[in-house]
């Protein structure tokens, strides 16, 4: 039974570990694309900062068309930070995720702990009882011991003094060859 148990707490622990290695492997792969497309927007607000100096009008000018390219390129950065944030929301939902895990397996383990140190207890009290039944036992084997060798030496006493009467009253009779009954 207990080989089963613990069998059984074995094989779960493989299982939690695992998946908690897969959400790790999850979150990780999570990580890397949100820095990526966090260098993506970077090198995109570089290409605004270049499209702000853009001037080619007459005299050095910025031009309408360079203005509608300035502020298509800040739409598409704006646009890819509303993905940086959605993603960021993804990678948040994981840690939440591995931050309730963590606790369910603190608390599961606790319980564990507390179930064992029941056992530990109960073992314990059990183990108390038995001692005390085991002197209990050896105490009246002592008295049966004792009772037994009084019993022996009374009954050898008697068959000793049953002996000496019967000599005596043998010694007594007349030793002719009738008998009296």
């Amino acid at each position: 039974m207990i080989r089963i148990a613990i069998l059984f707490s074995l094989l779960t622990g493989s299982l939690i570990n695992a998946t908690f290695a897969q959400d790790t492997v999850a979150y990780n792969l999570q990580r890397n694309k949100i820095n990526s497309m966090l260098a993506e927007r970077s090198a995109r607000f570089g290409q605004y900062e270049e499209s702000l100096n853009a001037r080619t009008g007459i005299f050095g000018f910025q031009t309408k068309r360079d203005i509608k390219n300035s502020n298509e390129i800040l739409r598409q950065v704006v646009l890819h930070d509303n993905n940086i944030f959605t993603e960021l929301k993804v990678l948040l939902d994981y840690k939440d995720l591995q931050f309730q895990q963590v606790k369910s397996n603190v608390d599961h383990s606790q319980m564990r702990i507390d179930s064992y140190k029941k056992t530990i207890r109960d073992l314990q009290v059990k183990n108390d009882e038995l001692l005390n039944y085991n002197q209990k036992t050896d105490k009246s084997a002592d008295y049966l011991q004792l009772f037994l060798a009084l019993f022996v030496i009374s009954t050898a006493v008697c068959i000793f003094i049953i002996y000496r009467k019967n000599k005596i009253i043998k010694s007594k009779e007349p030793q002719s060859g009738i008998k009296v009954l």
